[in-house]
């Protein structure tokens, strides 16, 4: 419709009804009425569709109110985040400091003659040559995985609560597991050339000679130090924890039965024997060979630690298992920090 569209209609009607009324009225005066009667009528319509303008000012108003909370939500949001921000930073670096005092306790240890390596040489010069150098690699292992595991537990320490992704965490975990499986791995082969050293602890620290028990720890101390430690358990988490913790009480319980017969055997063949001098009676001979049971015990038990874990890495969700491999590892620095600040502890008159 074109601009003077309702100005040719207002005349048009202006005309039809100077002829049928017989005004004498001119047509100016009939457009300028109806242009008024549009314009009022246009003006009341905006009226009536717009309202009363005081409404949209309070529909304004609280627009602007809502704006203004949402805002403030926002940097409300942002201050916390900034807050956990820096206390997650914070704990970051004490955890490195402690780190750092860990290893330099560990090294000065080393330096002191306190670490495997080189605590026991004197025992060493007793052995075989093929068996010396068997426990000296085993020692060098030892070591090698010692700082290895260092290494992971600050890694799991850094990403434990940090926003990684599962299959990244996933990762670490599952190089954890099998770090310790080659440790497993590494027992059993010096196990095989010289059993009494393993089973003695003589290549761990005094501290973790408290705990020993057949070459290690027991599968159900394992437990103790890592479900404490661990997030919130789920009813079914607690139950197979449960269940997992008296099969390794029951499981420890037939070794140490298997042990105590072993010794008895070997100590009732031994007070049997009587040497004479270049001779090797039959009962000394049969006490040799159930020494060699020793070798299957320890590895039994290794075996046993190890299903522990694995079975724990399928009970636990990965967010778990990074935290109990954490706390596990922690476990074992603390105790060869401990032997360091025994060793060095002062000592007073005799």
């Amino acid at each position: 419709m074109g601009l003077y569209e309702p100005v040719n209609k207002l005349e048009m009607w202006g005309n039809t009804f100077r002829s049928n009324a017989n005004l004498n009225v001119p047509s100016s005066t009939f457009i300028m009425e109806a242009d008024t009667k549009l314009e009022n009528q246009s003006d009341d319509a905006s009226l009536g569709s717009l309202g009363d303008p005081h409404i949209y000012d309070q529909e304004d108003t609280k627009r602007i109110d809502k704006i203004q909370r949402r805002l403030a939500q926002n940097r409300e949001a942002a201050r916390k985040s900034r807050i956990r921000k820096k206390a997650y930073i914070k704990q970051l670096e004490t955890s490195r400091l402690r780190l750092i005092r860990l290893e330099q306790e560990l090294e000065k240890a080393r330096q002191q003659d306190l670490f495997a390596g080189s605590r026991f040489d004197h025992y060493q010069m007793g052995l075989s040559g093929t068996t010396n150098s068997v426990i000296s690699a085993f020692e060098s292992e030892y070591e090698q995985w010692v700082e290895e595991q260092n290494k992971q537990i600050c890694d799991l320490r850094n990403v434990v609560h940090a926003d990684i992704t599962d299959i990244e965490l996933r990762i670490l975990v599952e190089n954890a597991m099998r770090h310790y499986f080659k440790f497993f791995h590494m027992k059993a082969k010096a196990a095989k050339t010289d059993v009494f050293y393993i089973m003695s602890g003589m290549w761990k620290t005094s501290a973790e000679r408290l705990f020993l028990w057949i070459g290690g720890i027991r599968p159900s101390e394992l437990l103790k130090v890592l479900i404490p430690k661990l997030e919130t358990l789920t009813d079914q988490q607690i139950s197979e924890t449960s269940s997992l913790g008296k099969s390794c009480l029951q499981a420890e319980d037939a070794l140490r039965q298997g042990m105590e017969k072993l010794q008895q055997n070997l100590f009732e063949s031994i007070v049997a024997s009587q040497l004479d001098e270049g001779s090797y009676p039959l009962q000394m001979t049969a006490a040799i060979e159930r020494l060699e049971a020793l070798i299957s015990f320890v590895n039994q038990a290794d075996h046993l630690r190890q299903e522990t874990l694995q079975q724990m890495y399928k009970i636990l969700t990965t967010r778990q298992s990074a935290q109990g491999l954490l706390t596990l590892g922690e476990f074992f620095q603390r105790l060869r920090a401990l032997s360091s600040l025994w060793a060095n502890r002062p000592c007073g008159p005799v």
